[in-house]
């Protein structure tokens, strides 16, 4: 089959990596924030075992930044957010669902405290600047909001802290999980963060001068030869065997953290001035109408994505990403279910089955993150 196209234009960034990576080997791309970000290299299959056994460097420039600057930076974060950011240190990186008043995420990015009037806001996949713009200009806030050239590159895989020491010196051992440093790279320093959408562990660093970072990104591929360091890019796979949500695909503007099972980042309790705290409350006392669970169907050979569970043979759920695993002979997905439906399957009170290809397929419930190696799973060959 072949591939389609994608059209070049002024309305979809490139990156200063976009060379690198047509070099490297992309084969195909999505648009990600209005900005290209390649789907996979050498197959997704390929990528998977690439990444969980060695280490790649991603171009993740798609995360745009969003800037906060000013006296009133960290209130307007915080009015954004129902994650509790008062005790936020100058090191800390934050996984904040940004939440409308009525509490549905609009925004699920990482939110860096740059310096004490100064905050970035490392987007997913949709637009927060003007909804910031709104807001500070609507309460009248003492902040300047930006989108600064900033481009931000990953080292994901088991091998990174060793790739990452031989570029960045063996400070960068030390940098704890969410914490960032700032370390020099021929006398400028980038900020450097634990952090990346992989769970295999690794590095994401804030790219603000463009060759520099050219720099860097080829330095990479000199000195982690030995290592096999390889491009890449995140992988569908590994973030669904791991739990890792995407937001416009496991979460967009109809939902709110609650369903999505991001109740640990929401401070619901805490005293804070942000614009969703009522709504999120409220329903927190109401419970849910659905959540987002996971379902494993082992056996299935061929994925398809027009897949459909059924309980009883009725059609049920919602379906939000699904793949085969790389690891385990089994089909996954993460979908929205019915609370009342979710209890049932809890206490077997139906059977949960696969439609997919034409054929069915027995299923199991799961709550997220999955523990497929705790499910008795065959492992592929």
């Amino acid at each position: 089959m072949t591939l389609p196209l994608i059209t070049f234009s002024r309305r979809l960034r490139e990156t200063p990596f976009t060379d690198r990576i047509l070099v490297g080997g992309a084969q195909s791309f999505t648009v990600y924030n209005h900005t290209l970000l390649p789907s996979w290299f050498r197959s997704l299959e390929a990528d998977y075992w690439h990444l969980v056994e060695n280490v790649q460097v991603w171009d993740v420039s798609c995360e745009r930044q969003v800037q906060l600057k000013g006296p009133d930076a960290e209130k307007l974060v915080q009015l954004m957010t129902p994650r509790d950011l008062s005790k936020a240190q100058a090191d800390q990186c934050f996984y904040v669902p940004l939440c409308d008043e009525d509490g549905h995420i609009l925004n699920d990015p990482i939110a860096i405290r740059v310096s004490d009037d100064t905050w970035w806001l490392s987007l997913a996949d949709s637009d927060i600047y003007l909804w910031a713009r709104g807001l500070a200009n609507g309460m009248r806030l003492d902040v300047e909001i930006s989108r600064p050239d900033v481009w931000p590159i990953a080292v994901q895989g088991p091998k990174a802290e060793t790739l990452m020491a031989r570029v960045f010196g063996e400070e960068v051992r030390s940098t704890r999980f969410f914490r960032y440093k700032r370390l020099p790279y021929h006398s400028h320093e980038f900020i450097v963060a634990r952090s990346g959408w992989s769970g295999q562990g690794g590095f994401e660093i804030y790219i603000d001068d463009v060759e520099l970072g050219q720099a860097v990104w080829d330095e990479f591929f000199v000195v982690g030869a030995d290592l096999n360091v390889g491009h890449g890019c995140p992988n569908n796979i590994e973030r669904m065997e791991t739990g890792l949500l995407s937001f416009g695909s496991d979460m967009d503007y109809r939902h709110t953290p609650l369903q999505c099972g991001l109740d640990r980042y929401c401070q619901l309790d805490a005293d804070l001035p942000s614009m969703s705290m009522d709504a999120l409350r409220a329903q927190r006392e109401q419970g849910v109408p659905s959540r987002l669970v996971g379902v494993v169907a082992p056996g299935v050979p061929v994925a398809s994505r027009h897949s459909q569970l059924l309980v009883d043979g009725e059609p049920v759920g919602d379906i939000t990403s699904q793949t085969l695993s790389a690891r385990y002979d089994a089909w996954i997905c993460f979908a929205y279910m019915e609370s009342e439906l979710i209890a049932a399957l809890q206490e077997s009170k139906g059977v949960l089955t696969l439609l997919c290809n034409n054929l069915e397929y027995d299923a199991v419930f799961s709550e997220l993150p999955f523990k497929l190696d705790q499910m008795g799973l065959k492992t592929r060959t």
